[in-house]
């Protein structure tokens, strides 16, 4: 069995350890990233046809900026990038939940078949940083978007003691990697440490997570980094029976 590394703001963080647990892994948590609430207005609910959602963050953020905790802001339809978030949306109380239950690509093309060009505004519940921008990719087709950021993800500054006492004597095995941006500290923070990553498997959510990871002209800092199949946590976690070390 492995050693692996979490690295996903919390609460997703735990259960995502969870699930590696269950697989009979040792499992170590570094969130990375911690994530704040910004201060914005949200356009009225009758100028909203839809609401797109590309992350559970955004749904979080979403139901809390709409003031009554025990109803979301919004009644209009909701389209979320994958079926994770369109669970997280379920729990958080929206009824009308569609999930595109692959990328921003997919979520656009479900969204496109769907939605009314003239029906009203289609409003991106994002952060501040996105991989993807389906509100652009909509408005090239007609209708009328607004990403709205919601939140922010904070980088950490500096890894978890534990966390760094760990990968610096080698027995962390596995690091599982969930955005560019985390994946870009995390590599930032283990180079300012000192850290070898040629003993560690990157496991990638997606191929932009891959892609964020430095690779230069001398190659990869990991052993092996591989990209699961579609992109969400069971696929993921899937290669984690193929990597190198387990």
């Amino acid at each position: 069995m492995a050693t692996v590394l979490v690295t996903r703001p919390q609460p997703e963080a735990d259960r995502t350890a969870a699930a590696v647990a269950a697989l009979g892994h040792d499992v170590l948590v570094d969130p990375l990233m911690t994530i704040q609430d910004l201060d914005v207005a949200l356009p009225p609910p009758q100028a909203v046809q839809a609401i797109l959602v590309t992350s559970v963050n955004g749904v979080r953020a979403l139901t809390r900026l709409g003031g009554d905790r025990t109803l979301p802001p919004y009644a209009c339809p909701l389209y979320a990038v994958g079926d994770r978030t369109a669970a997280a949306a379920r729990d958080l109380g929206f009824i009308q939940v569609r999930s595109a239950a692959g990328d921003v690509g997919d979520l656009v093309r479900l969204v496109a078949a769907e939605a009314q060009v003239d029906g009203g505004l289609l409003l991106h519940a994002a952060g501040e940083d996105v991989a993807g921008d389906p509100a652009g990719a909509l408005a090239a087709q007609g209708f009328a978007t607004r990403r709205l950021a919601l939140y922010r993800a904070v980088a950490a500054d500096a890894l978890l003691p534990g966390i760094r006492d760990a990968l610096a004597a080698g027995t962390v095995s596995h690091v599982l990697l969930f955005s560019p941006r985390s994946a870009r500290t995390f590599v930032n923070l283990a180079v300012r440490n000192g850290i070898d990553l040629t003993a560690v498997s990157a496991l990638c959510l997606s191929p932009a997570v891959a892609g964020a990871l430095g690779e230069g002209d001398g190659g990869s800092p990991f052993r092996h980094v591989a990209v699961a199949a579609h992109p969400d946590q069971a696929a993921l976690l899937d290669l984690l029976a193929l990597a190198p070390g387990v």
